[in-house]
């Protein structure tokens, strides 16, 4: 909760794909710094594609308050089942989302948002991962994944309404 008094309403979420980073902004000031994993079948808005969409999105929900770290879920639901967290370089068929969501939808219209591009329609979220090994680099479905402890302090910090901007 301290950190109520330090972050305000200001924050940007700025997420780098060539970095595989997310950095949380107020101002010119970086307040955080994660490495994040976006799609391994590149940038895109594609309904279908499976890529991570770019240019401005906001976060129009948030799912997961207490779950405990690795908790899965399923269309948002927590299912009641923890997942294994690797920490190697196991890749896993199933696409697991874990521990905290932060549902996003795009901003700009034939971009990211209305027919057969809609963030929101596709489920771009911003999630934990069982595969915390393959953080720092490509390896999602479209999603931007982090680290469990990282998503719940990174969910802890911010709003629904925070601007999201995801560039190349």
């Amino acid at each position: 909760m301290g950190y109520l008094s330090v972050y305000s309403q200001d924050q940007v979420i700025n997420v780098s794909i060539v970095d595989q980073k997310l950095y949380l902004m107020e101002g010119n000031q970086q307040l955080k710094e994660y490495p994040v994993s976006t799609s391994v079948y590149g940038i895109g808005s594609k309904a279908g594609s499976n890529k991570t969409p770019l240019g401005k999105h906001k976060v129009i929900r948030k799912f997961g308050d207490g779950a405990p770290l690795g908790t899965i879920f399923r269309s948002r639901i927590n299912t009641g089942q923890t997942a294994k967290i690797y920490t190697d370089d196991t890749d896993l068929e199933k696409d697991d989302v874990t521990t905290r969501i932060l549902r996003l939808t795009g901003l700009e219209p034939g971009k990211n948002q209305g027919p057969g591009v809609d963030s929101f329609s596709r489920y771009i979220y911003i999630h934990g991962t069982p595969e915390e090994g393959l953080i720092g680099k490509p390896a999602s479905h479209g999603c931007i994944r982090m680290k469990n402890a990282d998503v719940v302090e990174l969910y802890d910090l911010v709003d629904e309404g925070t601007l999201v901007t995801i560039e190349p």
